[in-house]
């Protein structure tokens, strides 16, 4: 299968799969407790790994930004200049930051600077966690409150099954690949993140308001897959097949064959994807 794989369609790709997995109780949850917003006293939200913007345009969509102040951070610039792009036509109530730039050098930049609502979308389970939630938390003013959401959570499902042994091989091996993930010498990865949330958020002095499963849920319809969730597909595929290449431990040639296999699947509009991931809405301070 031959396709130009984009990470930045891939991400646009994803937010009609991210609307539909987003946990209703604790997204509920979290327009309940957002703070009033006012002209002298705007709403002040800080994005982590915020990508091409689908979460800054998920809250306006919703109106939940009425005056408010979005920051946003990514370290790819491509992916803010898109979200730059997708961003132009806001309310003249909402201001925008956006910016390319590593997590840890804004987090030194802006020591002091404090926010009502962190936000780190599909992201935490990408970072060294126990490390990270620190750096995050002095982000937030006292009392501030923030949402982690889909937070992967161990559980890779394709089906139809081709063979029950290899499928739950690649399964198992990609998600070492996740738990081995090493960046810039260190840890940058957890296969089971959403799960080890819990302890962790309450190990680093956070309280946890709301938890619920937000799994990815993609399957084709009588008109196939809905907007551009084929491409959706066709990227967790090729991402596997990238993970796995080299891998020694498993047979090349037969993964290659599964790999077209579940290309031609997506093709034929018969594979469903699901993975299992975790959102958290919480607060820390008093």
């Amino acid at each position: 299968m031959k396709l130009d794989y984009s990470f930045i369609r891939y991400l646009a790709a994803k937010k009609t799969i991210d609307e539909r997995a987003l946990n209703q109780s604790v997204w509920h949850c979290l327009t309940q407790r957002l703070p009033t917003a006012t002209p002298d006293n705007p709403l002040r939200i800080v994005e982590v790994g915020a990508g091409i913007g689908t979460m800054a345009e998920r809250l306006l969509e919703h109106n939940l930004l009425t005056h408010a102040i979005y920051t946003a951070i990514d370290i790819k610039a491509t992916n803010i200049q898109a979200a730059k792009e997708r961003l132009q036509r806001v309310s003249p109530n909402v201001r925008l930051e956006l910016e390319a730039i590593d997590l840890f050098d804004f987090a030194a930049r802006e020591d002091g600077r404090c926010w009502d609502l962190l936000i780190a979308h599909a992201f935490l389970d990408l970072m060294n966690v126990p490390s990270t939630l620190p750096v995050l938390f002095s982000f937030l003013r006292p009392g501030g409150l923030f949402y982690f959401t889909l937070n992967f959570d161990g559980a890779t499902i394709l089906q139809p099954t081709i063979d029950a042994a290899f499928d739950a091989q690649v399964e198992a091996l990609y998600h070492r690949t996740m738990d081995e993930r090493l960046t810039n010498g260190q840890p940058s990865g957890d296969s089971r993140t959403g799960r080890h949330l819990f302890h962790q958020l309450l190990a680093s002095g956070a309280e946890i308001l709301a938890a619920g499963s937000s799994d990815w849920v993609v399957f084709a319809g009588k008109d196939g897959y809905p907007a551009d969730e084929s491409y959706f597909l066709h990227f967790i595929i090729n991402t596997m097949q990238q993970a796995l290449a080299t891998h020694c431990e498993i047979d090349q040639k037969r993964f290659q064959n599964w790999i077209a296999q579940r290309h031609a699947q997506v093709e034929k509009g018969t594979l469903v994807y699901i993975a299992h991931q975790l959102d958290f809405l919480g607060r820390v301070g008093n």
